[in-house]
C-alpha cells in the first residue's frame, strides 16, 4: 500500500494531543507484554518497599488475577492517588538518572497496569490507617478506608479487558504461568533473604502453591547457595562452585556449576547487575567464552552470578523492560567473568560432578522385582573378608593343620573367621592374613594403602584395555584413559603456547583484505593481540589491510576468511576470541593424536601415574568436550546395586 504524496499535501495531516488515557495504554504495550510483565513490575515495588515476605497469587495464568501482598512500609492515603499518576515515583528525585538503587524509578507500572486491567491497591503505613483505591481502564476513584496489617496489597483482575486486541497475543494459561514463575524464581534469586510464595488460584479450594521459598539466614554466600539449592534443585548446589573474583571496582560473586554438569540449553544461566536480573548478550557472550574450553557448542553452562559496582558504572535505563543493562566499560565486566570463572574451575581441580556417577548407577541398576525383599547377612570385616579369601586359595589346604592334601572344609574356613575377628587391631597374626585387593608386583612406588588416600585411589587393574579401575578409601574410581590422558595433553600444550607464544609462518605473498575504514580501524586497534596468537596485520591504505603471516599451527588458511570472522565477532562483542578459539581446537586435536589410544595395555605404574597427574591438573575432570574422564562411586552406592543395605 503507497501514500498519495499529491493528497498528503492537499491534507495534511493534523497533530493532536493524545488524551491521558490513550498514553497510558501505550505505555501500557511497552511495560506490560504479558502477565509476567506485571507480575514482575509488582514484586519489584514490593523488594523496593522492604518487604521480607511477598505472596504471589495469580489465576487463569494471569489473565484473571494478579494480586501481590507484600508486609513493606506501605503507603498513606494522601499518596495513594499520586502513585497512579504516570512518572510519579518515590525512587529518584530526577536530579541522577545514573544513581538508580532500586527496581522501579520510571513510576510507569502502576498507572499502565490501571489503564488495562482492573487495579486496587490497599496499603497501611505503620501508625495510620489503611486506606484503598481503584482504577478501571484509567478511571480513578476515590480513596476510601480499608482494612489491613501492614504493607500493600495490590490486585489486578481481568487484564487488557480495555484492550481486548491485546488478548489475542496471550499464550496459554499454562505457558503464561510458566512465565510468571520464572519471573518470581529470577527476583526470588536476587533477594535470598526475602520469602516468597507463588499461589495458582484457578482452581479454587485455597489454590495450589507453585512456589515457595522461605527466607534465608547466614551470610551472604551460605543464603544465596540455600536460595539456589530451593530454586535450582540440590545438584545444582552440590555441584556449583564458589565465585568472588574483583576487578576495578566491579565484584562478582555467586555459583557456577562444574563442567560436566552442562544443560541442553541456556536455561540454567541468570546474570543480576546490581541486584537487577538481566539478560544481556555481553554477559552471555562471556560466558560462553568462558566454558569455551571446556564444553561442546551443544551444551551449555548452568551460572548464577551477581555483578555490583557503582551505579555511575552501569546504564540500567536501555530498555523498557529493563532487562537489558550497558556497561561503560563493557570490556571490564566481560574480562571479570572470563577471568573468574576460569579460575574457579582451575581451582576445582580434577572435580567432575556428582550427577555423574548418579547416571552410572541409574544404568546399572535393574527394576527391582516384586515380592518379599531378601535380606543378605551383615557385611564381614576386611579381616574377615581376608581370612576367606586365603581359605580359598590354593595353597591353603597345605597350611590346614590335618589336612595335607585336602581342600579346607566349612569347619576349618569358620574357625579362620573366628580366629581374625577375635584378633586385636595390633594383634601379632595380622601381618600374616593377605589384605582383600592387593595389588600386583607392578604396582608403583606408594604402597597400595598410601595410594589408596589419594582422591583418585590406587589403580587395581584395567578393562578392556580403555578403562581404569582404581579403589580408594570409601568406592571405586572407573576411569576413561583416552579421555583422560587427552586432557592432559591438552593443558600442557596451552601451558607451552602461553609460555612461548604462537609460532607464525610468514606469507611468500601477502593478502590484502579490502574492508571499510571504519572496520579497518577497529581490527588495527586490536592488531597486538593479534600478533601475539600469530596473525600479523598491517594498513595498506585506505580501508585495506595486509596479513603477512598467519599462525603455523593453522597450515594453510583462509586469510581474508579468518580476518573477516575476527572483525564481525568485534562488531558483535566488542573483542573476538575466533582465532584463539581455532587455535586451541588444533591444540585439542593434536592432544588426541597424541593421547594415549584406547586399546593399549597399561602396567600398574603407568595407571597410577595417570591418576596421580590428573589429580594436580586443572580441569582433568573432563575431557575437551566436556564428557567425564572418570566416575567415581562410593562403596554404599555399590552396596545398594546389590541390595546390601
Amino acid at each position: 500500500m503507497t501514500t498519495d504524496v499529491t493528497d498528503i499535501r492537499q491534507n495534511p495531516p493534523v497533530i493532536r494531543q493524545l488524551d491521558e488515557g490513550a498514553i497510558n495504554r501505550i505505555a501500557a504495550g511497552e511495560v506490560v507484554e504479558r502477565p509476567a510483565s506485571a507480575v514482575k513490575e509488582l514484586v519489584e515495588n514490593a523488594i523496593d518497599a522492604g518487604a521480607r515476605r511477598i505472596a504471589i497469587e495469580i489465576a487463569d495464568g494471569g489473565k484473571r488475577l494478579i494480586r501481590v501482598s507484600d508486609d513493606g512500609c506501605g503507603m498513606s492515603s494522601d499518596q495513594l492517588p499520586l502513585a497512579l499518576q504516570r512518572h510519579a515515583t518515590s525512587k529518584i528525585d530526577g536530579s541522577d538518572l545514573l544513581n538508580i538503587q532500586s527496581f522501579g524509578f520510571r513510576g510507569e507500572a502502576l498507572p499502565s497496569l490501571g489503564a488495562v486491567g482492573r487495579l486496587s491497591i490497599v496499603s497501611r503505613v505503620d501508625g495510620q490507617a489503611a486506606a484503598q483505591i481503584t482504577v478501571n481502564a484509567g478511571e480513578i476513584a476515590a480513596v476510601r478506608p480499608a482494612a489491613l496489617n501492614a504493607g500493600t496489597v495490590v490486585e489486578l483482575r481481568d487484564l487488557f479487558y480495555a484492550t481486548p486486541a491485546r488478548l489475542k497475543f496471550m499464550r496459554t494459561d499454562r505457558a503464561e504461568a510458566q512465565a510468571i514463575s520464572d519471573v518470581v524464581k529470577r527476583l526470588a534469586m536476587a533477594e535470598p533473604f526475602t520469602g516468597f510464595t507463588l499461589t495458582d488460584m484457578s482452581g479454587g479450594d485455597g489454590g495450589r502453591v507453585i512456589f515457595r521459598a522461605d527466607a534465608e539466614t547466614g551470610d551472604m554466600f551460605d543464603a544465596l547457595h540455600g536460595r539456589l539449592a530451593r530454586v535450582l534443585g540440590s545438584e545444582f548446589a552440590e555441584n556449583a562452585l564458589r565465585i568472588d573474583a574483583e576487578r576495578e571496582g566491579l565484584h562478582m560473586t555467586g555459583y557456577a556449576a562444574l563442567p560436566t554438569y552442562s544443560r541442553g540449553s541456556a536455561v540454567q544461566q541468570y546474570f543480576f547487575v546490581n541486584g537487577r536480573p538481566v539478560r544481556d548478550k555481553l554477559l552471555i557472550g562471556a560466558l560462553r567464552g568462558a566454558y569455551s574450553d571446556f564444553l561442546s557448542r551443544d551444551r551449555h553452562p548452568a551460572v548464577a552470578l551477581f555483578l555490583d559496582c557503582d551505579p555511575h558504572q552501569v546504564d540500567v535505563n536501555v530498555h523498557p523492560a529493563k532487562s537489558e543493562v550497558r556497561f561503560r566499560d563493557g570490556g571490564l565486566a566481560r574480562g571479570l567473568i572470563v577471568s573468574g570463572l576460569r579460575h574457579a574451575l582451575a581451582e576445582a581441580g580434577h572435580r567432575a560432578s556428582t550427577t555423574v556417577a548418579g547416571a552410572t548407577l541409574g544404568a546399572m541398576r535393574p527394576e527391582r522385582p516384586g515380592g518379599a525383599p531378601v535380606y543378605q547377612m551383615q557385611r564381614p570385616s576386611a579381616k574377615a573378608r581376608g581370612a576367606a579369601y586365603q581359605a580359598q586359595a590354593p595353597g591353603f589346604a597345605e597350611m590346614a593343620p590335618g589336612s595335607a592334601h585336602t581342600t579346607p572344609g566349612f569347619a576349618e574356613t569358620a574357625a579362620v573367621y573366628a580366629r581374625v575377628e577375635a584378633l586385636d587391631d595390633t594383634g601379632s597374626e595380622e601381618s600374616a592374613v593377605p589384605q582383600a585387593g592387593s595389588v600386583p608386583d607392578t604396582a608403583p612406588n606408594d604402597p597400595p594403602a598410601v595410594q589408596e588416600t589419594f582422591p583418585l585411589g590406587a589403580a587395581r587393574g584395567q578393562l578392556h584395555e580403555n578403562y581404569i579401575i582404581a579403589q580408594t578409601a570409601d568406592g571405586i574410581v572407573i576411569v576413561d584413559q583416552h579421555a583422560a590422558h587427552e586432557r592432559l595433553v591438552y593443558e600442557k600444550l596451552k601451558t607451552q603456547m602461553a609460555a612461548h607464544g604462537v609460532a607464525a609462518q610468514a606469507l611468500l605473498i601477502p593478502e590484502i583484505v579490502d574492508l571499510s575504514e571504519e572496520d579497518a580501524a577497529q581490527l588495527l586497534a586490536v592488531a597486538d593481540d593479534l600478533r601475539r596468537l600469530g596473525l600479523s596485520l598491517e594498513p595498506f591504505g585506505g580501508g585495506a589491510v595486509a596479513v603477512r603471516e598467519t599462525p603455523a599451527i593453522l597450515g594453510a588458511v583462509n586469510a581474508e576468511a579468518l580476518v573477516r570472522d575476527i572483525l564481525d565477532e568485534l562488531t558483535d562483542l566488542e573483542r573476538s576470541s575466533s582465532l584463539q578459539d581455532r587455535i586451541e581446537a588444533i591444540l585439542s586435536r593434536v592432544a588426541c593424536h597424541g593421547s594415549i589410544r584406547s586399546g593399549r595395555r597399561m602396567r600398574g605404574e603407568e595407571m597410577n601415574a595417570l591418576l596421580r597427574e590428573m589429580e594436580t591438573t586443572p580441569h582433568s575432570g573432563q575431557c575437551n568436550h566436556g564428557r567425564p574422564t572418570y566416575v567415581e562411586l562410593k562403596l554404599s552406592d555399590i552396596e545398594r546395586l546389590f541390595g546390601r543395605t
